[in-house]
């Protein structure tokens, strides 16, 4: 399976991990850790040395509650970086909605846009919308996430009824809307928006029957680094947003990376890179073992 992005053709056999960049100084878990252009790249160099196949980057935060960011605020924070990041040989996604900043990104040979609207976001008063903006480039890759309401009200009133299957429709409408506008489907991976607009039981269904998202024949990206979710299952204590240890979830997040990955996702979206990789080749061997047509199982050696 081959993930079709601007200057890299991504062969999704080998799960690949996604690494976080944070250029804000408010994100819910490394806000303010890597908000220069210096920081950032130096974080971009990190990530890649411990295993990251992706680097995506992120001007602005969109944590429940979130305050909207201008324009002209979330370009001076990611243009800078992303026309650094682009030198560095790996695909670069951006982690954007508005199409101004696609465009941008785009030109300076960005890879990836990936988009938590899913290019719903309405065009400028002038300008291309979103989705003219993907659909006119030639082959940039692009991640369509699901998200309920929009960052300031999705926690409060989250979805209802049964979340898988209304995620599984959002995925095959927003894919097709592309596909007429002639983009390839090897461009489109898709993201079930883990803490967009659910509540914690509806999202661990959507892992649970993670295979069922599958059927709508795109790639899967799985976000589940750091979520509370995550805290609130495995029973560490909620924290203020200010105060958030976030290296006390990183045991559940990686555990749930191996989970989506287990159950059919191809990228895993993370802040522990390090840990994510390691974790991912120890599956790896074991999943090569299995497939591996000499292998016996113990209790059947003669």
């Amino acid at each position: 399976m081959i993930w079709q992005t601007s200057r890299f053709s991504i062969d999704l056999f080998r799960p690949q991990v996604m690494a976080i960049v944070n250029v804000t100084p408010d994100s819910f878990s490394d806000g303010g850790s890597h908000a220069s252009t210096a920081l950032a790249l130096a974080r971009c160099e990190l990530l890649l040395a411990q295993g990251a196949d992706l680097l995506d980057i992120g001007g602005e935060s969109t944590r429940p509650g979130a305050t909207p960011l201008s324009l002209d605020d979330e370009l001076k924070r990611v243009l800078p970086v992303v026309r650094e990041a682009v030198k560095l040989g790996v695909p670069i996604s951006v982690d954007t909605y508005k199409p101004q900043v696609m465009q941008a990104v785009l030109d300076l040979g960005a890879d990836v846009i990936n988009d938590i609207w899913a290019l719903r976001w309405p065009a400028p008063s002038s300008g291309n919308s979103s989705q003219s903006v993907v659909s006119q480039h030639p082959n940039c890759g692009v991640c369509l996430m699901h998200m309920h309401r929009e960052p300031q009200t999705m926690q409060v009133s989250p979805m209802e009824g049964d979340v898988v299957s209304q995620v599984l429709l959002f995925f095959e409408q927003s894919a097709q809307n592309l596909k007429e506008l002639g983009v390839d489907m090897k461009r489109i991976v898709v993201d079930p928006g883990i803490g967009f607009g659910k509540t914690v039981a509806q999202n661990f269904s959507l892992l649970a029957r993670q295979h069922e998202l599958l059927l709508a024949g795109y790639p899967l990206l799985a976000g589940w680094s750091r979520k509370s979710s995550l805290a609130a299952a495995s029973g560490i204590e909620t924290k203020s947003l200010s105060k958030l240890d976030s290296r006390e979830r990183m045991i559940p997040s990686v555990s749930a990376a191996l989970l989506a990955v287990e159950r059919g996702a191809r990228i895993v979206r993370v802040h522990d890179v390090r840990e994510t990789v390691q974790a991912l080749k120890v599956w790896s061997a074991a999943f090569n073992t299995l497939e591996s047509s000499d292998y016996i199982p113990t209790g059947d050696k003669k």
